[in-house]
This record gives C-alpha cells, structure tokens and sequence, in this order.
C-alpha cells in the first residue's frame, strides 16, 4: 500500500514534471498538513483511547487481554506519531495502522463492555473512524478506499459477533460516509494542489526566461554603447576627415585601451573616487578644452564606470560637434545625490527629432544612468548650447 513519502511530491500523484528543484510551494504544504494532522489525530485518539478501555472492564471483557492489547495500541500511536512526523508517511506506517485497528475491531466481543458499544462512542469505534480518515489522506484512492473498507467490515464483524448487530449496522454505514467523503476531499485537494504548483513551476520558468532575456539585452546594450563610444566614435571621426596623424594614433590606442579593459579588468569592490574617475575621462580627450569643477566623491564601482562612461559619451559628443565650445564639467553632491553635469555653449540641437537608431544619447548617456538606478536630462535647444545632467543618489 503505498503510502505518502516525505517528499513535497502529491500522495498517489505523479512527479510534476521539470528540473528536480523546482519548488511546489501547495505539495509542501499539503504535505505538511496531512502529515502533521494525521499523526497527532492517531497519537490523541490512541492515548485517550486506552484510558477510556481499561475504565470500564466489565464481562465479557476479558482484562488479561485488555491491558495488553491498549497497552500495543497505545505504544504504536506514540511511534506512529513519531514516525510519520520525522520521515512522512510510509508504506509499512499505513498499512500496519490498518492491519492493528482491524485486529481491534475483530477483537471487540473481548475489549469493549455492552453498555458502551452502542451509539458508535465506544473507544473501538472512534479508532476505527480515525484509522480510515488517516488512510485516505496518507495513500492513493486505489490503496486507501480497499483499506477504509477493510476497516470497516472489521468493524462490522466485531460489533455484531459482541451481540449488537444495530451498532454494527449504524457505525458500518458511517465508516463507509467517513471513507468517501475524505477520499473525495482528498483527491479533490490534490487536483487542486497540482495545478497551483504546475502554474507556480510555470510562472517561475517564465520569470527565468525573462531575466535571461533580459540579461542579454542588457549584454547587448553594454556592448553597443562600448562599441558606440570607441570603434564607432573614432570611425565617425575618420568618415568626417577630422582626424589624421598622431591625434589618431593617440585615438586609436586608447580605443584598444578601454576594450582591452573591458575584458581583462578584474571585478572590483567598494567604493572609488568619482572624481579621479573623471579626470581619466578627461586626459582621454586632450584636444577638448574642458573646464573641471570636481568635488571629491566616492561612489560604488559600478555606479562610477557608469557616470564617466556617460560623461565621456557626452564630452566625445561636444568633441564631434560643437569643438570650439566652452564646456564644463562640474561634480558637486546635492542633498544624498551625487550630480554631474557637462554643459556647453555649442550650437545645440533639439532632442526630440534625435533618430532612435541613434545611441549617443539614448543608450551611452541615459541607458548607462537606468542600468545603475540613475537618471540623466539632456537640456538643449538649437543656438542655446547643451546641458546634460547625471544624477545617482544612495551614495555610499
């Protein structure tokens, strides 16, 4: 008679199928319920049962037979309570409950007085009603229903060989109602229980598919804005007879320089200085006048790389087009935010009809502030020059 394992698997139920962690939050808890109720249901009835079976020994009770027999009965509910809550339900656990209450029942001419065995209140009856709830809550319906009804003509044998067939009628019926109704419960919960988990494993490898989706376009992202601000950045460059010489030389190699990095860094811990941070971005571009207003602040690694890759974004941008412009670049800390700015009186230009195929703003300046928890505002009208704000709070 297989019995519930103590696993988060669903009692005569197949293994939902998908990877052997995935979590089944409803079996666990069913589980959890019909192991626990169960056990402390046969634990209780099984100690108060004794003590109601040896208080009234009237003939036929035959006392030599009484006091061992509560005595089994009483020692298994104390082991089977123990047992089912340290390691679940087991074949054996079920099917030896089974075969001890019926031996019980068949034995009721001997270890129930006559005054008491009517009305179905007899301690008997109550460890038959018991034994066959638990049946059907700890094995599949094709193991538990045979049991209830093993159960139940045990019942029925004893208490009409004691000499009452109306009990044995009477509380033959209610056993027969109590191993339907909890058979159908049961199996009702199960169903139920199954499809929460299937839905939850269904709703978590979406929610992982997500993420990995996710991941990548985030990957995708970090490489365009890198390629953008390098390789892409130094072709324009080219494509606009703007460079020659050593100037482009010197581009190239901190082009290779700032990839080479990119792949051979080491991840770093703790905070760093923004503001030396800034001043490298700075001394990548010696042809742009640049006046620095850095305050000293230190800010998380990731949060640092995004902010200077932004404003190395924003500075190659007033390098390409407005390069005569008077640019500034200023560090301050305002309130709990750390605020970069880099304004220019260039031409400007209106942000609105930027094409979105575009990713000096979009992505290098604002997509690298998001990736970090920050926000960037470009500011800019034509003949009004440029200001970019970055800003990131929760400054370590």
């Amino acid at each position: 008679m297989p019995a519930v394992a103590p696993t988060t698997a669903l009692p005569g139920l197949p293994e939902p199928k998908g990877p052997p962690e995935a979590d089944t939050p409803a079996g666990d808890a069913f589980t959890l319920i019909f192991t626990t109720t169960p056990a402390l249901l046969r634990l209780t009835v099984g100690l108060v049962g004794a003590v109601v079976a040896v208080s009234v020994r009237t003939p036929p009770v035959v006392p030599p037979l009484l006091f061992p027999a509560t005595v089994i009965l009483a020692s298994w509910s104390v082991w089977y309570a123990r047992r089912a809550l340290r390691r679940g339900f087991t074949t054996p656990l079920v099917s030896g409950d089974v075969a001890l209450t019926s031996a019980a029942c068949l034995a009721t001419p001997v270890l129930v007085a006559p005054e008491v065995l009517p009305g179905e209140v007899s301690w008997i009856a109550v460890l038959a009603s018991t034994t066959v709830i638990n049946a059907q809550a700890t094995a599949p319906a094709r193991w538990s229903i045979p049991a209830g009804l093993l159960v139940t003509a045990a019942y029925a044998v004893g208490a009409h060989t004691a000499g009452n067939p109306q009990e044995a009628v009477a509380h033959t019926a209610t056993l027969l109602v109590q191993t339907g109704i909890a058979a159908a419960i049961t199996a009702v919960m199960r169903r139920r229980i199954t499809r929460a988990d299937h839905a939850f494993a269904k709703d978590q490898r979406l929610a992982r598919q997500h993420l990995i989706a996710r991941t990548a376009r985030d990957a995708e992202r970090r490489q365009n804005r890198n390629l953008h601000d390098t390789v892409l950045a130094t072709l324009t460059v080219v494509g606009l007879g703007a460079g020659a010489g050593p100037a482009l030389r010197e581009r190239c190699s901190a082009d290779l320089s700032t990839l080479s990095a990119l792949v051979d860094r080491p991840p770093a811990n703790g905070p760093v200085a923004l503001d030396t941070r800034l001043r490298t971005v700075l001394s990548r571009l010696p042809g742009l006048a640049v006046t620095a207003d850095l305050a000293p602040c230190t800010v998380p690694v990731a949060v640092a790389e995004a902010v200077a890759e932004s404003v190395a974004a924003a500075l190659s941008n007033v390098a390409r087009h407005a390069p005569t412009a008077a640019t500034v670049l200023r560090l301050t800390r305002a309130g709990g935010a750390v605020v970069v700015e880099v304004v220019d009186d260039g031409p400007g230009f209106e942000p609105a009809t930027v094409p979105t195929h575009r990713y000096g703003i979009r992505e290098s300046i604002c997509g690298r502030m998001v990736s970090v928890g920050g926000r960037a505002q470009v500011h800019s009208r034509p003949g009004a020059g440029t200001r970019i704000r970055l800003e990131w709070s929760d400054v370590c």
